[in-house]
Order: structure tokens, then sequence, then C-alpha cells
């Protein structure tokens, strides 16, 4: 079983620029999220006493769609970026912080930053499944070259 030398893992590793990214860009969005969620619910007049008592999707209901696109979008930051998250320390504790590694990851990046950016403004399903379709396609060309170099 190969072991993972922890040294090549600091600040010298590339592979740590695009995983604070996404943390980064997963933060804004919450601020995003909340910037346009409280004035909609003043807006409709919604009583937080009774907010309490509804699930979230009957909560989602009282709000305009625009508003609700963009805590959709943060859940979505939720999921298949864990799987990156997971492959990209992988990657920088085994010292693969380079080329077409490093590449896929920033790629995973930037296209879920165009995915939310389109999921927040117009939300057009099909440009947006487009986006996520490459986003996966990166994800997965980083985590098969990960596993062949770490297996």
């Amino acid at each position: 079983m190969p072991t993972i030398d922890m040294s090549s893992v600091g600040a010298n590793n590339a592979m740590l620029g695009p995983i604070i990214a996404l943390v980064l860009w997963t933060l804004v969005m919450w601020v995003w999220m909340y910037v346009t969620r409280i004035p909609a619910m003043q807006a409709a007049n919604i009583d937080m006493d009774k907010a309490n008592q509804q699930t979230p999707a009957e909560l989602a209901g009282s709000l305009p769609a625009n508003v609700r696109w963009k805590a959709d979008n943060y859940n979505h930051l939720m999921e298949q970026p864990t799987i990156f998250y997971a492959a990209a320390l992988v990657a920088a504790m085994a010292g693969l912080d380079s080329g077409l590694t490093l590449w896929c990851a920033w790629a995973f990046v930037g296209l879920r930053v165009v995915h939310s950016l389109i999921q927040a403004t117009v939300n057009i399903i099909m440009v947006r499944f487009a986006v996520f379709a490459l986003s996966t396609i990166a994800l997965a060309i980083l985590a098969i070259k990960t596993a062949i170099e770490v297996l």
C-alpha cells in the first residue's frame, strides 16, 4: 500500500488554491442567499412563528423563484463539491499539484462558479446542465488521475 508523504502538503502546494477558492465561493453564495432571502421574506410578510412550523419546501414556496435559486445553488455547493474536496485533498497530499491534475481542479472550480452564476441569475436549466456536465468531466479526470497515482 503506497504511503502519502504529508511533507508535500504545504504553502507551496498549488492544489490548495482551487480548494480554498471553492470554499470562498461557497461563502459568497451563502452571503448572496441571505442578502436576497431576508428582504424577500420581509416583503412577503412571512410570519416567522408560522414559518418555524413549516417544512423548508413549504417556506420556499412563499418566496419568488429568483430568490430560491440562490438557496438551491448553495445546497448544490454542498453536494458534488464534497467529492472534489476529497479528491483534491488526496491529490495535494500525494504531491499531485501540477499539470493535468491542477488544471482539472481549477476547471472544476471555475465551472462551478459559472454554474452558480447561471443558477442564481437566469437559471436556464439546459445551459446550467451543460456547465455541470463539463465540471463533472473535470472532476472525473481529477479523481481518476489521482486514483491511478495513489493506488
